[in-house]
């Protein structure tokens, strides 16, 4: 019986195999090398970002100075009222729920909302 066949074969299927893994292998650090190049959305902090926007759009209302209303002068109290705080700025200026109150300051601009929800999405970074 003929051993050199099948053993010429099962070389010829292993070293298949491990072309194919090998090919497996760096398609696959070429993809993470790819994401890691990817370039990162800047970091949105509540310090740096969110607070101006507050004191801007939220003041004196929801300040301690003359704020009869929830106060939004703190991460704290911002972090835990975003939701609302999102979806009152975003309603039609004419609803009765729309943040900022009657005019008393301008609408957030898109900009401003895009930070605001680019910073829910970070986990709200102080």
């Amino acid at each position: 019986m003929n051993l050199a066949m099948p053993y010429k074969t099962a070389l010829l299927a292993l070293s298949l195999l491990l072309v194919l893994s090998l090919e497996c292998c760096s398609t696959a650090k070429s993809a993470a090398r790819a994401k890691a190049n990817e370039p990162t959305e800047p970091v949105v902090s509540y310090a740096q970002d969110i607070r101006p926007i507050m004191l801007l759009s939220c003041t004196p209302c929801h300040f301690p100075e003359q704020g009869r209303k929830e106060m939004l002068d703190t991460y704290a109290a911002t972090r835990e009222y975003i939701t609302d705080i999102l979806y009152r700025v975003q309603l039609p200026a004419e609803d009765i729920d729309f943040m900022p109150f009657k005019s008393k300051k301008p609408a957030l601009t898109a900009a401003e909302i895009i930070l605001l929800k680019q910073w829910v999405a970070q986990d709200m970074p102080q």
